[in-house]
């Protein structure tokens, strides 16, 4: 072999295959690589070792090993030669992947953590060791490389000395196989910066993704996270991971996420599942859960939102402000409080602005306003829109029949509602 060669998969793949003689005996099909590092070190990167090539011989594919071949360069151009063909069976192999099969055009997770990419082509080197592959490409490049047009480009961009191929190649040392089974993805090692990312976003990234490299993704993901990232996603996804999560990883998310929010993802699965999931909840999270199931869809208890605050009339507003510094509510649960008697009756509501610009001496019952909107929990969805509207409301409170405060309906939710029946028309 010579000392060193770096080539791209696209210049190989569909060239001919040489034997030691100089005879054509085929075409470059792809590369079979072996992911099991060698005495793994974390100071030592990880880059997999080329160990066969598949080959099209006439009408058949044939697999060869690795180790008699060389490579040369030629000008623009890359000649691979077999000194001894020996040919192998994959079928007892295990910890590898086809390159061409498995990694080109399969997306991949951007170093950044912002976006997705597609792998566009790999970049090997052959060293007196072996042949390894040490970057994947996701860059216009790759493509203009399968095309052979790239070439061209570089020329244009050596004559009017201009650079419109940014290189944008990501080091093996940065990425690891997701999913071994499938060898669906590569996603950078790094996704720790995920975290950065806004819930809404991440739920983008992972619905892109395929199911195996989506459930490897989310269950990283710590609990808190992963419940906001949850509920950003839509329903078919929300579904698909919870039932491919383990039962007690499912049950510790969906115990982070609002009962409302928990109901509407378990009111789509088959009742064994669902009872699964209730029973490894905690009892107070599954309780909730279950009262919610029982609502009809346009009925408004069925996105009723049980996470409220409630005050006491008699408290002053600087001891309501320290009970919610020490509770450390969620901010969208907040935006409007309740203020309720002994009894759990709704007497008034607290918008948080009036309550945080209020002189701190004065009681809840001087602030509050008395005779808020409110809507029953067996009310129809379709009243919602107009009320809030109609009285410009951050939060309707919810009544039972019997007038105790069941829970409120968040703005949001009325909006996802009506976007949901829009879709379904």
């Amino acid at each position: 072999m010579t000392s060193r060669t770096t080539f791209y998969l696209s210049q190989i793949l569909g060239k001919k295959f040489f034997s030691h003689d100089g005879h054509v005996t085929g075409k470059v099909m792809d590369f079979l690589i072996d992911l099991t590092p060698i005495a793994p070190s974390p100071e030592k990167p990880t880059r997999p070792k080329v160990i066969a090539v598949k080959v099209k011989v006439g009408m058949y594919e044939r697999v060869f090993d690795f180790s008699s071949l060389e490579f040369i360069r030629e000008k623009a151009s890359t000649r691979i030669i077999c000194h001894e063909i020996e040919e192998i069976s994959t079928a007892y192999l295990s910890n590898v992947l086809w390159l061409r099969e498995s990694i080109l055009k399969k997306q991949i997770v951007d170093i950044t953590g912002k976006k997705l990419e597609k792998v566009t082509d790999v970049r090997l080197v052959v060293i007196p060791s072996g042949t390894y592959a040490i970057a994947v490409d996701v860059g216009i490049e790759g493509i203009l490389r399968h095309l052979g047009l790239v070439q061209i480009v570089e020329a244009f961009e050596h004559r009017f000395n201009v650079s419109i191929l940014p290189s944008r190649l990501i080091l093996w040392d940065d990425i690891e196989a997701v999913d071994l089974a499938t060898s669906k993805l590569w996603l950078s090692k790094a996704t720790t910066k995920l975290t950065a990312l806004h819930p809404s976003d991440l739920a983008d990234i992972i619905e892109e993704l395929d199911k195996h490299t989506r459930t490897y993704v989310f269950a990283s993901l710590d609990e808190e996270q992963a419940a906001d990232v949850l509920e950003e996603m839509e329903p078919d996804a929300q579904v698909q991971i919870i039932e491919s999560l383990p039962v007690g990883k499912a049950a510790d998310v969906l115990e982070k996420m609002p009962a409302d929010e928990v109901a509407d993802i378990l009111d789509e699965l088959e009742d064994k599942k669902k009872e699964e999931l209730l029973k490894e909840m905690e009892q107070e999270s599954s309780e909730e859960v279950r009262e919610l199931l029982e609502y009809e869809d346009k009925e408004v208890g069925s996105i009723m939102n049980t996470d409220i605050y409630t005050l006491s009339p008699g408290i002053t507003v600087a001891a309501a402000l320290e009970e919610l510094r020490k509770a450390k509510p969620e901010p969208i649960h907040i935006s409007t409080l309740f203020v309720i008697d002994k009894n759990e009756r709704l007497l008034a509501s607290v918008p948080l602005a009036e309550l945080v610009i209020a002189d701190p001496a004065k009681k809840i019952s001087q602030i509050m306003r008395k005779d808020p909107v409110t809507v029953k929990d067996t009310d129809r969805l379709a009243t919602l829109a107009e009320l809030v509207s109609k009285y410009n409301l951050l939060a309707l409170p919810v009544l039972s029949e019997d007038d105790k405060l069941e829970g409120m309906v968040l703005v949001e939710d009325i909006v996802d509602d009506l976007l949901d029946r829009r879709k379904t028309k």
